[in-house]
């Protein structure tokens, strides 16, 4: 590992450890759709074990995000999203066996515009969680 490499997993790890768990869920948006652009890369490249691993690795971030579910507070909007996580998880499942980029940009506007409306409360829920502490 290089020394560039060695940086951004240690910025990685910190990133994570000083994350509210709103900033978590950011960060696992983000690293889904990262994760989605990759695979699309090495799909055209024809590398089928690099977009295959990409694109286990997004269904496992996406499992994650499923995992921060609260049915009790989230009511409908929570099930509504398990709904939309189940399917982008077989959407991506799809497009690795098919090979079908569409299929990768489908589930990555998906992940955006839910990406969109989870970075617009940021600042509620920071404020929020302030006046708690204090």
């Amino acid at each position: 590992m290089n020394g560039l490499q060695a940086y951004q997993r240690v910025n990685a790890q910190t990133s994570i450890t000083d994350a509210d768990p709103h900033k978590l869920i950011q960060l696992l948006y983000s690293g889904a759709l990262e994760r989605i652009n990759m695979a699309k890369a090495r799909m055209q490249a024809n590398d089928i074990e690099g977009k295959g691993r990409l694109i286990s690795k997004a269904i496992e971030i996406i499992g994650g995000l499923r995992s921060f579910l609260d049915f009790e507070k989230g009511g409908d909007l929570a099930e509504r999203l398990e709904g939309l996580y189940d399917y982008m998880e077989r959407t991506l499942f799809e497009a690795n066996v098919k090979n079908d980029p569409a299929k990768l940009d489908e589930v990555a506007e998906l992940l955006r515009s839910i990406k969109e409306g989870w970075d617009g409360i940021r600042e509620e829920v920071v404020t929020q969680h302030s006046q708690a502490a204090g």
